[in-house]
């Protein structure tokens, strides 16, 4: 067995990162130590949805109840809207027993309560990682300050650019999907009082527009999906004036109450979109990778921060059960089997997602579109928010050792 003399590095500290960390400490019972690039620990400031599938894993872990206090629950169910605010259909953001509803968070919040949840001795900042290569036993991480430190494994959570992925001997191309998002949180205060707390989104003219609450509803995300082939010119990101977000949105032909929003908004950025095809494999030996490092997804179903919570606690389930720091590999490669397939239909799901709200492909027949987003409600319930991860990984675990005494 594993235990508190097994050392694992986390390559990155971010929400998948921190994740992992704490599963690992907590179900696993090893030593982590998380290595992060930046000099503090942050995120950009926009939102993010704890979905109930997360919600479940955080819970399991302890920390649900301060993630909950930090954020806001909606209301009810969510809304899609046509582009003059005409309802298309609800948005169940909740699981099939009611238990977990989703949870609107302000980035730096969620940073801030999970990096609470681990020591902060073993978390070293201005870490940027140069290179990852095995030895004999374990493996050796370096760092562009020169610095470099052995461990008996590495948890590769560096996000889209990842640089532990090269050890893993993956190098996908980057997938740009036609769009960059405007994003960014406006203070409750300056919205109308009967403002609606759930999440909204208007759909129209190849383009659509997302708000929900955050930090007990003082804050309100959005997010703005439009079409430009900006990013494929120059940066893939940076700050926008609030004026070119509002002339995509401009005209009689949008719902006024979202000209009211817009007209809230004080500052804003861009984001190109991109992600990857699914991978060949995440783990090689004693490495593997976690989160947008191993399946980086595009946003329109909001799992992708969702996906590296599941991703931390499989990780931990198998981990935990490794005979000892030889059995390391082949726990790396049972947690790459069960994540694997979840991850690859989530991210094809997100891409069908986005199709669905701008009416792109097959989706411009605005009555299939339609259709598919109410039938979609269900969908999610069953095949996405009902998921749980600690039990799928523990049913794997016990296949897995039937068929090495088979």
């Amino acid at each position: 067995m594993v235990d508190s003399t097994t050392r694992i590095a986390v390559i990155g500290g971010g929400m998948g990162g921190l994740t992992a960390a704490i599963a690992l400490t907590r179900i696993a019972g090893v030593h982590v130590t998380v290595f992060e690039q930046a000099d503090k620990l942050g995120e950009v400031g926009a939102g993010v949805t704890v979905a109930p599938n997360a919600q479940r894993v955080l819970d399991q872990l302890g920390v649900l109840k301060p993630v909950r206090h930090a954020g806001a629950v909606p209301d009810g169910h969510g809304v899609y809207q046509d582009a003059m605010g005409n309802l298309v259909t609800d948005a169940a953001w909740e699981d099939s027993a009611r238990q977990y509803q989703n949870i609107g968070m302000y980035r730096p919040d969620l940073i801030e309560v999970l990096a609470r949840e681990v020591d902060p001795e073993t978390i070293r900042l201005g870490h940027r990682l140069a290179s990852v290569r095995t030895l004999d036993t374990g493996v050796r991480v370096e760092f562009e300050n020169g610095t470099h430190e052995d461990f008996d494994a590495v948890v590769g959570a560096d996000g889209i650019h990842s640089v532990v992925r090269k050890a893993v001997d993956q190098h996908p191309e980057p997938v740009y999907s036609g769009y960059i998002v405007y994003r960014g949180v406006v203070d409750a205060s300056r919205l109308p009082e009967d403002w609606p707390m759930i999440s909204q989104v208007w759909m129209g003219n190849n383009r659509h527009f997302m708000c929900y609450p955050l930090q007990q509803r003082k804050l309100f995300n959005f997010v703005a999906g439009i079409p430009s082939d900006r990013p494929l010119n120059g940066p893939w990101s940076g700050p926008a004036e609030v004026g070119e977000l509002a002339a995509e949105f401009a005209g009689d032909g949008w719902d006024p109450r979202l000209h009211r929003f817009i007209g809230a908004i004080e500052k804003t950025f861009w984001w190109g979109l991109f992600d990857h095809e699914p991978l060949t494999n995440w783990s090689r030996g004693p490495i593997t990778l976690l989160g947008d490092a191993a399946h980086t997804m595009l946003p329109h179903q909001g799992q992708g921060v969702n996906q590296a919570i599941e991703d931390s606690m499989a990780l931990a389930t198998f981990l935990k059960a490794a005979n000892g720091v030889s059995g390391i590999p082949e726990a790396f490669r049972r947690y790459t089997s069960v994540r694997m397939q979840r991850t690859a239909i989530l991210q094809h799901g997100s891409r069908r997602a986005g199709a669905m709200f701008d009416a792109q492909y097959e989706f411009m027949n605005l009555e299939k579109r339609d259709a598919d987003l109410r039938v979609g409600r269900d969908f999610r319930r069953s095949a996405v928010f009902d998921y749980d991860a600690l039990k799928v990984a523990e049913k794997a675990l016990n296949r897995f050792r039937r068929s090495s005494f088979a």
